[in-house]
């Protein structure tokens, strides 16, 4: 498969972005002296709750903006440091107490304390009509925490399994407003501690925060921030190459074409097809390992997947402790011969076969997500399956993304990127693949038996040897997925601003990291 070549329709837009976009900032001199910037992003979020910040589509925007967690974690080496708490001590093996940075104020002026995190802890993880991202991400069953506040400044968070790197869960978990809903996300203007107000948002068209005059910390350099949304890559490329966009988070690798303003990393997304392992006929192994072997992932790299990004054999990228080093070398190779050969084999048993298959896509989740499961489309039907694409928008997708699923909602091959930049597998391993996980669709009491000692074991050696052996059953003996490729991320970024993209910016965009020139 060859690489794709810029088609007349996007070339046409990407001139046309170029053209609009210096007639905009000719007439708007004053943007290159303010301390404003503008942020170009792919699509517009179903929602703005805290209690999704871990979701990328609102993560660039609020996370680490508008609101902050308990602690904070570095993700090149896992390490926690404070934020709205300043300190932490473990009571016992479920038990940590958390003691609370004084004076904090939400933005509305109500006082930040002990109390306020035990209703933001109930929102994320006890309220049955909210599917918080954060609780997903966290790892944590719903039902299984709980909070208490020892007085104004104290807070103990318990589990009822053992909680040994609990500091690290709650970096994930952002502390919404005592006064939000408990029956719907927020949609309009979300109430945070960070250092950036939410100060408008018009469907459509753009997002603005302001800084945040009263912020308990140090105050940051820019101060006013406006997210706009543009579905072409090569339209956000060139919004910022004439000045009219600061930075654009994600573009193709195709259009990372100017080493003076554009970045490439590894960033700590992970794609791959979500088999629905317990519908027919993608309940037999025979059938999903057919899969795996549909496909050339060799000829996909350097098409419509980028050339830099890694094969994938499990769903989190290898920086993270528990990846497998050893599976990595399995890579299921390119065979249609065998695929066809499997699925012969499982149709003589009864297997339906012959069914209808739907894969799911999510549209503009990356750049080129479309055609890439177009490319998967072609291979699948190349050994015989039955086969079409759905691609829907990010609130339609999030909603099948997650339990309870439609009964009927037949076999899918399902379109699903998973960033875990936070250094343990124990963010993945429970909500993706576990039997009560909210984003499963297998359920083997042998990995959840592996996954339960692992995530009780304190971090070391031992945790991630279990983290791996999950790893590998997931892999060779459940066959759960059809992996495809660990992301690298391409970012532009104006020459007005000092930022370097990281491994975190497909999930949030700290504000309090950019200086401008």
């Amino acid at each position: 498969m060859q690489r794709l070549a810029m088609k007349p329709s996007r070339l046409l837009l990407a001139t046309a972005g170029l053209a609009v976009s210096g007639m905009l900032a000719a007439t708007n001199p004053a943007a290159a002296q303010n301390k404003m910037l503008t942020i170009v992003l792919q699509e517009e979020p179903g929602d703005f709750d805290l209690c999704q910040a871990m979701r990328s589509a609102q993560g660039r925007i609020l996370r680490q903006n508008v609101g902050e967690a308990l602690t904070k974690i570095n993700p090149t080496d896992g390490t926690v440091t404070p934020l709205l708490a300043t300190s932490w001590q473990q009571v016992n093996d479920k038990t940590w107490r958390f003691n609370l940075r004084q004076g904090v104020k939400y933005h509305d002026g109500s006082p930040f304390n002990a109390d306020t995190v035990v209703k933001a802890i109930k929102r994320t993880y006890d309220e049955p009509k909210l599917f918080c991202e954060n609780r997903s991400k966290s790892g944590i069953k719903t039902g299984s925490i709980t909070a208490k506040a020892v007085d104004a400044n104290t807070v103990e968070i318990s589990l009822d399994v053992p909680a040994p790197i609990l500091p690290v869960v709650m970096g994930n978990v952002t502390m919404t407003h005592p006064a939000a809903p408990t029956d719907a996300f927020q949609t309009t203007k979300p109430i945070g501690t960070g250092p950036y107000v939410f100060d408008s948002f018009t469907t459509g068209q753009d997002v603005n925060l302001v800084r945040n005059p009263n912020y308990w910390g140090k105050q940051p350099e820019v101060e006013k921030a406006r997210y706009i949304y543009r579905k072409e890559s090569a339209v956000r490329a060139a919004m910022v190459k004439v000045g009219e966009a600061d930075i654009a988070p994600t573009i193709t690798a195709e259009d990372a074409t100017d080493p003076s303003m554009d970045s490439s990393y590894l960033n700590s997304e992970t794609t791959r097809l979500r088999i629905e392992a317990q519908v027919p006929p993608l309940n037999d192994k025979r059938v999903r390992l057919a899969l795996n072997h549909a496909i050339d992932r060799k000829a996909l790299q350097g098409s419509v997947f980028s050339k830099n990004e890694l094969m994938a054999t499990q769903h989190v990228v290898p920086s993270i402790a528990g990846h497998n080093h050893e599976i990595d070398k399995k890579v299921w190779p390119y065979d249609p011969v065998k695929a066809k050969a499997l699925l012969a084999e499982a149709k003589k048993d009864g297997v339906p076969v012959d069914a209808p298959l739907l894969i799911v896509c999510r549209l503009n989740q990356w750049p080129g997500a479309q055609e890439a499961q177009e490319a998967n489309m072609a291979y699948f039907k190349a050994i015989g399956l039955n086969v079409s694409l759905k691609c829907i928008d990010g609130a339609e997708h999030s909603k099948m993304n997650r339990k309870p699923y439609d009964a009927n909602r037949g076999p899918i091959l399902f379109q699903d990127m998973h960033d875990n930049n936070n250094g343990d597998a124990v963010f993945t391993v429970f909500t993706k693949y576990g039997c009560d996980g909210e984003q499963s669709t297998i359920c083997s009491k042998e990995l959840d038996a592996v996954v339960a000692k692992a995530t009780a074991m304190p971090t070391g050696p031992e945790r991630v040897k279990l983290f791996q052996e999950a790893f590998r059953m997931i892999y060779e003996d459940i066959v759960a997925d059809v992996p495809l490729f660990h992301m690298v991320g391409y970012t532009r970024v104006g020459k007005r601003i000092n930022y370097k993209p990281s491994i975190t910016t497909n999930t949030e965009v700290e504000l309090a990291t950019i200086g401008i020139k």
